[in-house]
């Protein structure tokens, strides 16, 4: 895979702006979390992160709390967030979509 070109904050900003859920952390990282009705729901959907992570060979870090999953992005190869990180994140939250609406 070739090196992915680092976003300018203010591309990060816009590009975050348009992602429910989601902020920026600092230069390096975004952060977005989600919660859900129960533990196994959170835990189905970490399931659902998993398959994304691998078949975009982009790995977020993961937190569980209960019934909240929170997920944190960055590029480590291209030393900051890049337009992965934010394709990345749109198809995390449309899994939540699908799987809160149960069309998931």
């Amino acid at each position: 895979m070739a090196k992915l070109v680092k976003m300018t904050l203010e591309a990060v900003d816009d590009a975050i702006a348009m992602l429910e859920g989601w902020t920026r952390q600092d230069e390096k990282w975004m952060q977005g979390s989600y919660r859900f009705v129960t533990f196994p729901d959170a835990i189905a959907f970490v399931g659902q992160i998993a398959e994304i992570a691998e078949e975009l060979n982009h790995h977020p870090f993961i937190a569980i709390d209960y019934k909240k999953v929170t997920l944190r992005l960055t590029t480590w190869h291209s030393g900051g967030l890049t337009e992965l990180d934010m394709q990345s994140a749109q198809r995390y939250n449309d899994t939540y979509k699908a799987s809160i609406t149960g069309n998931g």
